[in-house]
């Protein structure tokens, strides 16, 4: 399949089309993942174990679901010593922007001399989601959280799959007890969803579950909203790079692979760019640098299904506007003056300007979350930030003058709704009339 073409963003081609309309949901993941929450809910650790057993083949019981102490204390000892200071260093870096992120308490003065105001206070229970299916992802732990931890949550539960052996990958470990989790459990897919949606005889639910995951973590995600809190719709990865005839097609090619690479099966990568010159030396780096990936196996197939995708625009500014109705996840913006275009470019999970600002420096260092909407929900969603991990409370202290002030409104809306309780309940206070 031919992986360039050519389409403006008013008017794109079916094919361009057809790439930018991905859905956020899979429809059989949902189904499936229905029946599995309903079993969680109504077993409980049973209905966990079970699914465990049957998707994954792994054979686990209620005390062996969590991980211990000698667990965490192995995973330390097995981590080699350069690979403990990058996860620190990463958590460092992580803790200081989310610090930076973080909104004080404030307040104003009202006419009369009441207060108003937000006061935010960390919850007390969150859950965190780590992928560890095809990749380990180890860096997540400290994405996810790291920012509970600044916030100020006391109680971070981590939840990630575990080998067929009942293993978890050292590393992932290690980062998630220097980001602060408390407890840790070897469970994933749906049913790690439910069990702390939910809540089980072993494991208590959670008030907020946060972090990425594929087709069917994503899908459970959206049947358990409103029992918990969620973040976004974070599922397969995606990046669109905007570059010009100036970019490296070498580079470009490197970024465009980097998201494939997680090999669901499902991730999308889009170059935009207005050189046709550009696209077709890049098709080539594609090839070149493939040969030269380890999981070419999972990344070649996503490639072939049209996961991989080449758009050549008429102008520079079409191809920004069509990088923006594609919403991604990632966006990299490779041109001679990258900071010209930002203004057209409004939907976007994370922006990575220039090229010294590659897609995996947003994933393993810079600082902000690499937890992003993905499916095009970046048009809706934002990324994870630290004050995802706080509940916003406003303040209201009226004086009596300033509740006088206020009743014309209050009895004016009471009366436009039909809602006289409310304007009593205001109105009372001065007599029934609304005066003393």
């Amino acid at each position: 399949m031919n992986r360039i073409v050519k389409s403006g963003a008013a008017r794109p081609i079916k094919r361009v089309r057809d790439f930018l309309a991905r859905p956020a949901f899979d429809p059989e993941a949902e189904r499936i993942a229905a029946e599995i929450l309903r079993d969680v809910r109504e077993r409980g650790d049973a209905a966990v174990l079970a699914a465990e057993k049957r998707i994954d083949g792994v054979a686990l019981t209620a005390k062996t679901m969590r991980i211990g102490a000698k667990e965490l204390a192995a995973a330390e000892k097995a981590t080699p010593s350069a690979v403990k200071r990058g996860v620190r260093e990463a958590h460092r870096r992580v803790t200081a922007f989310a610090k930076a992120g973080m909104r004080p308490d404030w307040q104003i003065k009202t006419l009369h001399g009441g207060i108003l105001g937000e006061r935010f206070l960390p919850f007390e229970r969150i859950g965190v989601y780590v992928p560890g299916g095809t990749a380990p992802l180890a860096s997540t732990s400290v994405m996810t959280a790291t920012l509970a931890q600044v916030a100020g949550v006391k109680e971070i539960v981590a939840i990630t799959p575990c080998a067929k052996d009942g293993t978890v990958n050292p590393v992932l470990l290690y980062a998630l007890k220097i980001a602060g989790a408390t407890e840790i459990y070897r469970i994933g897919g749906i049913q790690g969803v439910g069990m702390l949606a939910y809540g089980t005889q072993t494991v208590r639910p959670v008030q907020k579950l946060v972090g990425p995951g594929g087709a069917f973590v994503t899908a459970a995600k959206k049947l358990v909203y409103g029992e918990v809190a969620l973040d976004q719709v974070a599922g397969p990865s995606e990046i669109c790079v905007v570059a010009d005839g100036a970019a490296n097609p070498a580079w470009v090619a490197a970024d465009l692979l980097s998201q494939i690479e997680h090999g669901t099966g499902k991730e999308k990568a889009l170059l935009v760019t207005d050189s046709e010159a550009l696209a077709k030396a890049v098709d080539a780096e594609l090839d070149r640098q493939l040969a030269l990936c380890s999981r070419i196996g999972r990344m070649a197939p996503t490639i072939e299904a049209g996961g991989l995708l080449m758009v050549v625009t008429p102008t520079l500014e079409d191809a920004a506007d069509l990088a923006d109705a594609f919403a991604p996840e990632h966006l990299e913006v490779l041109t001679k003056s990258p900071r010209k275009l930002l203004p057209r470019l409004k939907r976007a999970g994370a922006i990575f300007v220039g090229p010294w600002a590659p897609e995996p420096a947003g994933d393993f260092a810079a600082g902000p979350s690499h937890v992003l909407p993905t499916g095009g929900a970046a048009a809706k969603f934002s990324g994870l930030t630290v004050e995802d991990f706080r509940r916003r409370t406003s303040i209201i202290e009226y004086t009596k003058e300033d509740l006088k002030d206020a009743l014309p409104v209050i009895e004016t809306f009471g009366k436009i709704e039909g809602l006289d309780a409310h304007a009593r309940s205001a109105t009372i206070r001065f007599g029934e009339t609304g005066r003393e």
